[in-house]
């Protein structure tokens, strides 16, 4: 299963699950277990992927999962909390994860399901780019016997690439699964064995809009003036330096939000004092559910320099909100849009006039504002969860009755 096409050539063309045709499946009620350290909708773009699925699936099968952190509860889901003898380092925590939920899923379910890096589980989604390829991509010579002897030298990184090949071994025969065409690009170029499959992010769209004022007023923003999003856990990666550095180009009624990782608020807030914008951008740290936000403001902002999907640009979209994002190189889901029809698409995620240029364009001209609106809400329709489930449903139903 896959929700890749054929195309014309033989090439594999990802499609929008709206496309996909879906079978019914069967009665039959699944046991399966969901592997994820951290099951948290404040965990991260993995996290909210893999608590939708869990969600969606709960009404069919019997749903397990193994974390180490839950802030989650749904009908008809089990929760087994891990233990984390030790939270740090991060990689032997990660040696213990995987080893507990091997033991304690070896037997007795029909599909075992992984979002992390562990060395068992049938199904194994990637939602990251492969540590293999982040240590060797594009090294050769002196730079790649360099960078070994680095590897060779740290526990840390030996231990991660020894759970990786496990995990992709061809031996295994585990499904691999990936949310965009570029990160199976990556995987293909860096695991060439693996059976690569596309199962993209879906969406919940929103039941009812909220009035933009009292959106503003709910997460204590001022009512006036128009207003930029900004979310993500890791702010450097996704592009806040840079976006801040846009903001000075920009006229003073226009405010940033940003939301996501506390951690990270300090420094960030230094450096927006610096830059004179103390009084323009507010750091809301995490949202359980972040949907006031794409209420509340005019334009997200996506000017991230990594990001294999992005889930933040299609939850804004279903929120009907213009998006200006990074291309398909840094950001997995422009793969999937067109320039100044559903997104305004940047070339360079760090080019601090093109992206200023690019605000100013959607909030000052009322036409591509509500066309990209438009076009936006009309994107994200064809990403339900409801569709996007389905399709890993079917993945699990092929691996019991090959099992059966």
């Amino acid at each position: 299963m896959t929700t890749d096409a054929q195309s014309g050539d033989g090439e594999k063309q990802c499609q929008p699950a709206s496309e996909v045709a879906i079978k019914p499946g069967p009665e039959k009620r699944l046991r399966i277990a969901v592997l994820n350290r951290v099951f948290s909708p404040t965990g991260g773009g993995a996290e909210r992927y893999s608590i939708a699925l869990v969600e969606q699936l709960a009404q069919r099968h019997e749903i397990h999962v193994f974390a180490q952190q839950i802030d989650h509860h749904w009908p008809g889901v089990t929760y087994h909390r891990v233990s984390a003898p030790l939270v740090k380092p991060r990689w032997i925590n990660q040696l213990w994860y995987a080893t507990v939920t091997w033991w304690a899923t070896r037997r007795g379910f029909d599909v075992v399901h992984s979002h992390e890096n562990t060395w068992h589980g049938q199904v194994q989604t990637v939602h990251v780019l492969p540590v293999k390829y982040n240590l060797f991509n594009g090294r050769a010579g002196l730079r790649l016997a360099i960078r070994w002897l680095k590897v060779l030298s740290s526990p840390r990184l030996l231990a991660y690439l020894a759970m990786e090949k496990s995990r992709f071994s061809p031996q295994l025969m585990h499904r691999v699964v990936v949310t965009s065409p570029a990160l199976k690009a990556v995987m293909n170029q860096t695991y060439p064995a693996c059976d690569v499959s596309v199962i993209p992010p879906g969406v919940a769209l929103p039941a009812v809009a909220l009035n933009r004022q009292a959106a503003r007023l709910g997460l204590g923003l001022t009512e006036q003036g128009r207003l930029l999003a900004f979310v993500a856990n890791d702010y450097e990666k996704k592009g806040l330096s840079t976006l801040l550095e846009a903001m000075i180009r920009l006229p003073s009624d226009v405010e940033l939000a940003v939301v996501g990782n506390p951690s990270h608020i300090e420094r960030f807030q230094k450096k927006a004092v610096t830059l004179g914008l103390g009084e323009r951008v507010h750091f809301l740290g995490h949202l359980k559910d972040v949907s006031p936000l794409y209420e509340a403001a005019d334009v997200l902002a996506h000017p991230t320099t990594e990001d294999t999907f992005a889930m933040v640009v299609l939850e804004a979209m279903a929120h009907g909100l213009p998006v200006v994002v990074s291309d398909s190189r840094y950001c997995g889901i422009a793969g999937f849009l067109k320039n100044g029809v559903n997104a305004v698409i940047l070339s360079s995620p760090t080019d601090v006039p093109q992206l200023a240029v690019a605000l100013e364009r959607i909030l000052s001209e009322p036409v591509l504002r509500e066309g990209l609106a438009r076009e936006s809400r009309h994107f994200a329709l064809q990403w339900s969860w409801a569709r996007i489930s389905q399709l890993q449903a079917l993945m699990y139903e092929e691996i019991a009755a090959e099992a059966s």
